[in-house]
């Protein structure tokens, strides 16, 4: 197979993405919930590897053994890596090496006077795994060649990854390229490397490069911000950049968000597989893995089986990671008109992921909201659905309630009584609004003492 049509290069993709363990599943928990959004990205950018024909995938981690005067590469028979230094040790991760691209890298960088030492019979680090973990969840099957930078000046890494690209055009196949790396750890003061008021300016400065699709000021950028911000990614986006110089350019943020403290990126540098565009030139994207359309659509589903047949459906097999995830969740039946006509959800999560919690509460809100009679055939057909997933609620003052921005949950002192609203209703302006409804909908008598908590909402609206 030759390089992708219309291009002269075999490197078909390249990206930025983060490698927080919390981002697993298996290892996040009920926190992941707090990452959807990098989940839902990551999804995203392997179906663009996927389309973009890529048969390997070049990464490059901050968190392999690194050598200060040489780059490495893990260099087994098959790369393997798990997440027992996380608590769960029986979730892995395993592709085959690409011994001949693996080669020729490190032949053109020894070439100019860069050495490549193996990495025999090591496990892969976290910045590796949590990257391929969810390459190989989202169904992308190939070779890998798994890169460390090193401690040489930042001009090296450019230049690196120089050598990668030319050994990729050596070798002739399509080749995809990942700089694995987290932006700022100090974002907040709760952050694990500390807080610097500083931080936030180097992660929007990486972000605003990209949005501008000039990815180059990225090395511009000043070095003493840099290091306040105590970034583990800049050198790993060196080698992307240098990798995908002379290439056409197809910048985009996928994702960034930063609710621990630590800055996570999921972006798109270049992508030039023709497979992967309409003829306008633009991304074209499967939607089977799209939250705004999957979860109203599993909503549908639910209902719909359920009020036909009487049976509950099975969370689908090929579905998105962040149905994998344990969240509470709302799910909202309205005509097509605006009227509500069902919303049942959960506070905090019952069941065992968010795709089970999902099902039961549109089952809930279709048939068992005391508000409605139950949903019947006749009405399907006018009926729209929207999916509400809770961040974890938190301890909130009157002053800090929103109502456009937060929910809010509203007890009294005993929390023998318990309301909710969600944010962002027609109609509710103030937080006076807000908890007037909420008390009243839990039975609260007025003039009652009021226990607070507030919470975010990712709202996924099923299109008209």
């Amino acid at each position: 197979m030759t390089a992708a049509p219309g291009t002269d290069s075999a490197i078909v993709f390249s990206g930025i993405v983060p490698h927080p363990p919390i981002m697993v599943p298996e290892v996040g928990g009920d926190a992941v919930v707090s990452v959807q959004a990098s989940i839902a990205a990551m999804a995203e950018l392997t179906r663009r590897i996927i389309e973009s024909g890529a048969e390997t995938v070049v990464l490059i981690s901050p968190h392999a053994p690194l050598d200060a005067r040489a780059f490495v590469a893990y260099h087994s028979p098959k790369l393997s890596g798990d997440f027992a230094n996380f608590r769960a040790p029986n979730t892995r991760v395993e592709f085959v090496v690409d011994e001949e691209l693996l080669a020729a890298i490190t032949e053109i960088a020894g070439r100019e006077n860069y050495e490549v030492l193996d990495l025999e019979n090591y496990q892969l680090d976290h910045g590796s795994a949590v990257p391929l973990y969810f390459l190989d969840r989202n169904g992308w099957r190939g070779r890998v060649v798994a890169l460390g930078y090193s401690f040489l000046s930042d001009d090296d890494h450019l230049k690196f990854g120089n050598c990668i690209r030319s050994a990729a055009e050596g070798i002739g196949r399509p080749i995809a390229f990942v700089a694995s790396g987290d932006l700022s750890h100090r974002l907040k003061p709760e952050a694990p490397a500390g807080y610097n008021t500083a931080a936030q300016r180097f992660d929007n400065e990486v972000v605003e490069a990209i949005n501008n699709g000039s990815p180059e000021e990225i090395i511009a950028i000043d070095q003493d911000l840099r290091r306040l911000a105590g970034e583990c990614g800049y050198r790993s986006m060196l080698v992307a950049l240098g990798v995908s110089q002379k290439l056409p350019r197809a910048c985009e943020v996928l994702s960034y968000e930063a609710p621990f403290g630590v800055g996570y990126l999921v972006a798109q540098l270049t992508n030039i597989s023709a497979a992967a565009r309409n003829d306008d030139g633009a991304i074209v994207t499967h939607e089977d893995f799209d939250p705004a359309i999957e979860l109203p659509a599993l909503a549908r589903l639910a209902i719909e089986t359920f009020v036909q047949t009487g049976e509950e459906i099975a969370v689908p097999e090929k579905a998105s990671p962040l149905l994998s995830v344990r969240a509470a969740c709302f799910v909202s039946i309205k005509t097509h008109t605006g009227d509500l006509r069902g919303c049942i959800g959960t506070v905090e999560p019952v069941k065992q992921n968010l795709g089970e919690e999902l099902i039961a509460n549109a089952i809930n809100a279709a048939s068992r909201d005391p508000r409605f009679d139950p949903v019947s055939i006749d009405e399907l057909a006018d009926l729209r659905y929207s999916v509400d997933i809770l961040t974890e609620p938190e301890p909130a003052t009157f002053a800090d309630l929103d109502p456009k921005t937060y929910g809010v949950i509203v007890s009294d002192e005993s929390e023998t009584r318990r309301g909710l609203l969600l944010p962002d209703i027609s109609g509710v302006e103030t937080a006076e609004q807000q908890v007037g409804i909420a008390a009243r909908k839990a039975g609260i008598p007025p003039e009652t003492p009021l226990k607070l908590l507030r919470f975010r909402v990712d709202r996924y609206r099923e299109k008209k």
